[in-house]
């Protein structure tokens, strides 16, 4: 005798989202969705639901944490302002003004435009660095001869000097 398994019911979507979280259209995402659509690893979503950077994330029927793409979104923002720089302890600021609702928005802002300077900063750093890069490309460049596949670097003048050699027992050259 044969016996066919009868059909399993579709699974729990979720259970009713906390305050503030709507599911959207595409529904709940599990842990490994929401792990690859993220960037975030799993250890850092519990991180972040555990010191507040996540409100309180949905569940399904048997306790599984189940993301909306509100969380999503919001993680996305996350994301970003880590990216950045910013502190976790100012994220956490930034979380705790956007539950607080609509009448933080000047406060957002102030966070957001402090943050702003910030990032502007470390990209003019960035650039200082860079120009010291070129210039070490286009030095290699003109020791090695230029390469039909590498075209010089934006901004590069041509070749710097040479650095002074160090002597026998001095540190060596900084190229």
């Amino acid at each position: 005798m044969t016996h066919t398994a009868a059909p399993r019911p579709a699974p729990a979507r979720a259970t009713v989202p906390a305050p503030g979280v709507r599911p959207g259209r595409e529904g709940w995402l599990t842990p490994a969705q929401t792990v690859e659509r993220s960037g975030f690893s799993l250890d850092t979503l519990r991180y972040y639901e555990r010191i507040g950077l996540l409100g309180s994330v949905g569940r399904s029927h048997t306790g599984h944490r189940r993301f909306s793409p509100h969380d999503l979104e919001w993680l996305g923002v996350l994301r970003c302002l880590r990216d950045t720089g910013m502190p976790i302890a100012e994220m956490r600021r930034f979380a705790e003004l956007v539950r607080a609702g609509e009448g933080t928005f000047a406060e957002r802002l102030a966070v957001l435009e402090q943050h702003d300077v910030q990032v502007e900063e470390q990209i003019a750093h960035l650039r200082h660095q860079q120009e010291l890069i070129h210039r070490k490309i286009a030095f290699y460049r003109s020791v090695t001869g230029p390469s039909e596949a590498e075209p010089a670097p934006p901004g590069s003048s041509g070749p710097e000097p040479a650095p002074a050699a160090a002597s026998p027992a001095g540190p060596p050259s900084a190229g």
